[in-house]
């Protein structure tokens, strides 16, 4: 009876736990279940979230992309390049070797070239070509059968908006181009006698018309500079000589000598001379992505639509310039009666000499010899350094020669005070360039690099604190030295009405220069007027200003001249 009693209370003891083990097991299992729910559902949601960010992702990214594209368009790989050179300048002067000169670095040097140039042509009238549509009283078949004669080596296109750079040159601006065509009686057979050497087309020689107006000194906004508008480093690699005393770009004959090189270059890349001409303009770099673009081709219309808004026009204004060059009479137009002489001599100086010892003993003007001479900064050769060319009108010549012995020690410890000199070469040789912030640059590292001070470049840049950020672009004067002018003396040998500026109330005289504060209708050109000798673009250049916006109130300096 005891057993079996213990066998009953055993079977319903393990029938007990069974049903509890079994209760556990089915909640555990309901457990398991609900949170297997809910981390299905929480993952489900992290997917959403996921798939969500993702695709924002994905159009901010599409977004940069598109802008990068754009900047890339119209801004091309300047930037890289002067890093280029900036990593390469132990190696030499221009920051290449010629053994380091490869296809590739071709191609890139030649797309600094006026990518960041924004030229005001000194003195031609700006229109906006994009949209004015000119109207002229000559049919198009007369324009087509007249640039038909001109029987081109490279090929003149005709259309609507050739037309209006035709009108532009021809008919709307007589005053100037007759100051051209006047000029044009000096240089052009400098351009032709230089590209015929090199046995390239001489209509190339229109193109510093429309760079500069055949004006040696001019300088853009970017830091472009002579008749051709070099920049600093393509100058440098196209042998132009540049320190603080001698700037080859505003050497007339060097100046050409290269640009016909560099056009040379880039003919061999483009096989045509249009593509050519534009890569003058905007670089090869920006021409080969219009190629690319355009879908492979090399027709200049083509790729019209894809070239930067700037250079869309630099072709048919090209063919413009050559037309008024050509038809001039046709038109009405009298060259202009320009006191340039028609015969030079040239004299090798190996001695230091500055240009007022040669006007003293010869009878020419410092403005002259200026004119001729336009590459020596500060009016001297520094013929102690290195062997230079002093060029003089023929009927100086015998003067010359006959007081050479003399010219060279006449108020030489004036001129050549070692004192001077020092602060000029002390001075850097006043290159304006635009550099680029890099990751790590400091104001103080960018000055000690560029030889100038922190102030001085918080002065050009208009700073009020030392913060910067990386891809900022500053205006820099090298060694510190910010010229007063570069582009003020007139190829033409323009005179001026006088000498001594006009003093006003709003100006107070502070040595050097002048300080002007502006007032209300005030413009750059409107203040240079009044102090002849001096331009708008000397005074920005002064200033260091890449901005022709000023406000009333403003404080600006005039340099005297």
């Amino acid at each position: 009876m005891m057993n079996i009693r213990r066998v009953i209370v055993t079977t319903v003891v393990a029938a007990v736990f069974a049903a509890n083990a079994d209760a556990v097991e089915k909640k555990e299992s309901a457990r398991q279940d609900d949170g297997q729910k809910k981390f299905v559902l929480f993952g489900s949601k992290l997917k959403k979230e996921n798939t969500k960010l993702r695709t924002e992702l994905d159009s901010l990214r599409n977004e940069i992309e598109k802008y990068r594209l754009e900047a890339e368009y119209t801004d091309s790989i300047a930037g890289e390049m002067m890093d280029l050179y900036e990593e390469n300048e132990i190696k030499s002067a221009a920051g290449i070797n010629p053994e380091d000169y490869t296809a590739e670095i071709s191609d890139s040097l030649l797309n600094i070239w006026y990518v960041h140039k924004n030229t005001t042509n000194d003195g031609i009238e700006e229109y906006d070509m994009d949209s004015i549509r000119f109207e002229s009283h000559v049919p198009d078949e007369v324009y087509m059968e007249r640039i038909r004669k001109m029987n081109s080596f490279i090929t003149l296109p005709y259309n609507d908006i050739v037309k209006n750079y035709i009108i532009l040159y021809s008919e709307k601006m007589p005053t100037k181009m007759g100051n051209i065509l006047g000029l044009c009686r000096y240089y052009m057979p400098i351009f032709e006698e230089t590209l015929n050497r090199y046995n390239m087309p001489e209509e190339l020689k229109a193109m510093a018309v429309i760079e500069s107006a055949l004006n040696p000194t001019a300088v853009s906004r970017a830091g472009a500079k002579g008749m051709w508008q070099f920049m600093y480093s393509t100058a440098k690699t196209y042998g132009l000589h540049i320190d603080s005393f001698v700037d080859e770009r505003f050497d007339p004959v060097k100046s050409a000598d290269a640009a016909a090189r560099y056009l040379q270059d880039a003919y061999e890349i483009f096989g045509d001379w249009n593509l050519a001409i534009a890569s003058y303009n905007c670089g090869a770099g920006n021409v080969n992505k219009a190629i690319r673009r355009s879908g492979g081709s090399r027709a200049f219309w083509d790729i019209y639509p894809y070239l930067p808004r700037e250079t869309r026009g630099y072709v048919p204004a090209f063919v413009g310039a050559l037309y008024a060059m050509t038809y001039y009479k046709e038109h009405g137009i009298k060259p202009e009666a320009i006191e340039l002489p028609a015969h030079i001599d040239t004299f090798k100086i190996s001695k230091m000499l500055h240009l007022k010892q040669v006007s003293h003993f010869t009878g020419a003007s410092l403005e002259e010899l200026k004119n001729l001479n336009p590459q020596y900064s500060h009016d001297i050769i520094p013929g102690n350094d290195k062997e230079y060319i002093l060029r003089l009108p023929y009927t100086y010549s015998n003067a010359f020669i006959d007081n050479e012995d003399s010219l060279y020690i006449y108020n030489a410890a004036e001129f050549f005070n070692p004192v001077t000199l020092k602060k000029i070469k002390d001075g850097g040789d006043g290159e304006r360039i635009v550099y680029r912030v890099k990751s790590g640059d400091y104001l103080g590292r960018i000055a000690s690099r560029h030889r100038c001070t922190v102030a001085q470049i918080k002065r050009w840049n208009n700073l009020t604190s030392n913060n910067i950020r990386v891809g900022q672009r500053l205006v820099i004067y090298r060694g510190g030295h910010a010229p007063a002018s570069t582009s003020s003396s007139s190829a033409s040998g323009s005179k001026t009405a006088s000498s001594k500026a006009p003093v006003q109330s709003s100006a107070v005289d502070s040595g050097d220069y002048i300080t002007y504060t502006v007032k209300s209708g005030d413009s750059f050109y409107t203040i240079a007027k009044n102090y002849p000798g001096v331009s708008a673009q000397n005074i920005m250049n002064f200033n260091g200003l890449t901005s022709s916006k000023i406000k009333p109130g403003m404080k600006i300096r005039i340099p005297k001249k």
